[in-house]
């Protein structure tokens, strides 16, 4: 049985896009609405640093720093001391979209989804940033576009689309970064929240997280639901794998748009919620070149 602990609670509006630093012990997190990052460090510590803009998600690189999907740009952003440098921007992007959701894909490619920021419109797309830090547009169509991930052999990519409640699955071809055949992995009922983030354990399962539904659920490869898990908060976000021996999955919360009552009823609503995995992860992709 799976049971949540809190890992921290800084209130966040709409915590997202969980990064485990293993070489430090760092579990890195933004809150794209009080436009702040974060760093959860083992030791108990919690640091935090304002960011310019809404900055959708972040990954690390080979060396450990970070990159940013930041309202239309990519941007590489250096902690000590901390700033923020755009290093590519993306074209015919409406100004009332940002990006949202973002991964590495196993060769070290930056992928992101833009959104409509008021979730209305699908005027979405999927962006990725190669190594040469030339960024390319591929498919578009989306209200808010998220969940990326990768199955173990790397010829599928996961995404998201919220608004449609669907999972989706590429052939994917990693030598080239592009997309193939499209099919649907799973569909999520309307009762069962919206999907928002997700990721892939060290068995090809993935975890995706119930945006309004209270809970993260784990795949089989074939899309079927082999577990749920309950949360004492209404709107998880995101997932990620970490800790010892990557056993440990985090859990990015919100508690944007919640009313007093619903805040009383879940007040862990923007924390940090963690559960311990039988079946752990592996470590997330990097961005840069992979040896």
């Amino acid at each position: 049985m799976y049971i949540p602990e809190l890992v921290c609670h800084p209130q966040c509006e709409l915590a997202e896009s969980p990064v485990w630093h293993q070489d430090s012990g760092t579990l890195y997190f933004i809150d794209i609405k009080k436009r702040l990052l974060y760093a959860q460090h083992m030791s108990g510590i919690l640091e935090k640093w304002p960011l310019s803009s809404e900055t959708g998600s972040i990954v690390l690189n080979r060396s450990g720093e970070l990159f940013a999907a930041q309202q239309h740009h990519f941007v590489s952003i250096h902690l000590s001391p901390f700033r923020e440098e755009v290093v590519a921007t993306t074209y015919d992007e409406p100004a009332h979209n940002r990006f949202n959701d973002g991964k590495c894909d196993p060769q070290g490619r930056f992928w992101a989804s833009t959104m409509d920021d008021n979730c209305k419109l699908p005027t979405g797309s999927i962006w990725s940033l190669d190594h040469q830090l030339t960024v390319h547009k591929h498919e578009s169509g989306f209200i808010v576009g998220n969940g990326f991930g990768w199955n173990l052999d790397g010829t599928r990519m996961y995404f998201t689309d919220s608004e449609k409640r669907k999972i989706y699955a590429w052939e994917f071809d990693g030598k080239q970064g592009t997309l193939g055949k499209l099919s649907l992995f799973a569909t999520i009922a309307a009762d069962d929240g919206l999907p928002d983030g997700l990721c892939v354990d060290s068995e090809d399962h993935v975890w995706s997280a119930h945006w309004d539904g209270g809970k993260i659920s784990r795949y089989h490869p074939d899309g079927t639901v082999e577990r749920t898990v309950s949360l004492p908060v209404p709107r998880p976000t995101s997932l990620a794998f970490g800790g010892n021996n990557f056993s440990t999955l985090f859990i990015t919360t919100a508690r944007h748009q919640l009313s007093e009552e619903q805040l009383r009823e879940a007040p862990l609503s923007g924390a940090i919620l963690s559960i311990n995995c039988e079946v752990p992860g592996l470590p997330s992709a990097r961005f840069g070149h992979q040896d």
